[in-house]
């Protein structure tokens, strides 16, 4: 019997949380123009790729460090997420969701042909448009206790 597997692309996300007015707030770059994928959407503040021979938490304070220039505190695993898109050469893919609320360094656009803006947002009035599995996982954060596992795109 032949099986049909399929390669799995590892990604490392982090939210980077604090108190607001209005609640918990979280603070979101706008991806650039130039970005292959969702550019112009907001997305996490720091987030990458899981490289060979490395944890999710040491990709998730490597992007903090190269993309806002900071060092976060603390990590809380947040959740793991399967998704799919379809139709892509490698379009399975495992995301690995982090939050602090400590960090060393003032949070700033390091990489200006990836992101061009970068802003605190409150969990309960996220703005628009949204990388969708990214809003998934933070509307689950501001409706209550976020699920060990999700899943988008199946």
């Amino acid at each position: 019997m032949t099986h049909d597997r399929f390669v799995v692309v590892p990604a490392a996300y982090l939210f980077l949380l604090r108190p607001g007015p209005a609640g918990d707030e979280v603070l979101l770059q706008r991806r650039g123009p130039g970005v292959p994928y969702m550019a112009g959407h907001f997305a996490a503040g720091a987030a990458g790729h899981v490289e060979r021979g490395e944890t999710a938490f040491d990709a998730v304070a490597r992007e903090a460090a190269e993309e806002l220039g900071i060092a976060p505190g603390p990590l809380s695993f947040l959740t793991t997420m399967q998704r799919t898109q379809g139709g892509e050469a490698i379009d399975e893919r495992v995301d690995f969701f982090f939050t602090a609320r400590s960090w060393t360094g003032e949070p700033r656009i390091k990489e200006p042909d990836k992101a061009t803006d970068l802003g605190w947002f409150p969990l309960s009035t996220l703005p628009s448009p949204m990388v969708p599995h990214e809003e998934l996982v933070l509307r689950a954060l501001a409706a209550g206790p976020v699920p060990a596992y999700l899943a988008h795109g199946f």
